[in-house]
């Protein structure tokens, strides 16, 4: 089958498999409730794992994925559908097609925004820019100046999404390129500190009078050296909800509780590698006191 013909069938409206049910965690939502949905460091698996008696046989796969997700949408008002980086590279469909496989199969699922991660520059600023185009979602990245290369106005520090009700604002953190990345791949991309960034995006997010801020990060979720990861973000900058990790391929059964420099309570959540699992966190208003209460579930995407 040639490349366009096989592209163009829409993968994920033709292929028919079980529907798996998550139970609605918060009870019957409201327009002031809210579904966050997300993944991390997808790695072109387009396809289940081989079904080859190994650790994640079977797991996984974007047709499935997309049928939970439209099942979820089915019951649940308000969805926002995120991923936190390295969508590309793993498999011979981006060898092939160069993520542009990718990039439609997200876009059919309709997520709502993602990050950049490290492989995301795999085919160098050129092939990434090549295939933007075929995203219908935008890329968020506060960290990254890309004034001085093709990239420049390509991608949103941050974005306001308006679910129902709530205001949600979204901000991305990238890894540190250099020693991940081929100089020649990234260019002149500037890495800015991503302490001082996430700071001032939560300013203006807060300013802006955001029921809840989510930061895209594909820092890592924790490190043995002094390297930032999504743990020392959370312990050094108040403000943010939620971040959604990726990079360290971390499978975690439950977000994690972070207490801020000044006390407030950050989650940090991250749901290992190739679409094995689809992340779920369930907000509530609760109109007497203005905040928001989260609960979760991490969901293996099998049969």
């Amino acid at each position: 089958m040639d490349r366009r013909r096989f592209i163009n069938q829409g993968i994920l409206g033709s292929i028919g498999l079980n529907l798996i049910g998550i139970p609605a965690l918060a009870g019957s939502l409201s327009d002031s409730d809210l579904t966050i949905l997300h993944t991390n460091d997808m790695h072109s698996r387009i396809d289940p794992f081989p079904d080859d008696g190994g650790k994640y046989a079977g797991m996984g796969g974007m047709a499935r994925r997309a049928q939970l997700i439209r099942e979820i949408r089915s019951r649940q008002a308000q969805v926002l559908l995120l991923d936190a980086g390295d969508i590309f590279q793993g498999t011979p469909y981006f060898n092939l097609f160069e993520g542009e496989l990718e990039f439609r199969l997200m876009s059919q699922m309709k997520y709502d925004a993602a990050t950049l991660g490290n492989h995301d520059f795999d085919n160098g600023i050129p092939g990434l820019e090549k295939q933007l185009p075929h995203a219908s979602f935008p890329f968020i990245i506060s960290n990254y100046d890309f004034t001085n290369t093709a990239l420049n106005h390509r991608f949103l520090p941050y974005k306001v999404f308006q679910k129902g009700d709530l205001s949600i604002g979204v901000f991305g953190l990238g890894i540190a390129l250099h020693g991940l990345v081929g100089e020649k791949l990234y260019g002149n991309t500037e890495y800015l500190d991503p302490v001082p960034v996430a700071r001032e995006m939560v300013q203006q997010l807060r300013a802006m009078e955001c029921n809840l801020v989510i930061c895209l990060s594909h820092l890592g979720y924790r490190y043995d050296h002094d390297k930032i990861s999504d743990q020392k973000l959370a312990k050094q900058v108040d403000g943010i909800d939620l971040i959604i990790g990726g990079h360290t391929h971390t499978f975690m059964q439950e977000p994690e509780v972070v207490v801020g420099p000044h006390g407030q309570v950050t989650l940090i959540n991250q749901v290992g590698f190739g679409g094995i699992r689809l992340g779920r966190i369930d907000y509530r208003l609760t109109r007497i006191t203005g905040k928001m209460t989260p609960s979760s579930a991490t969901v293996k995407v099998t049969n």
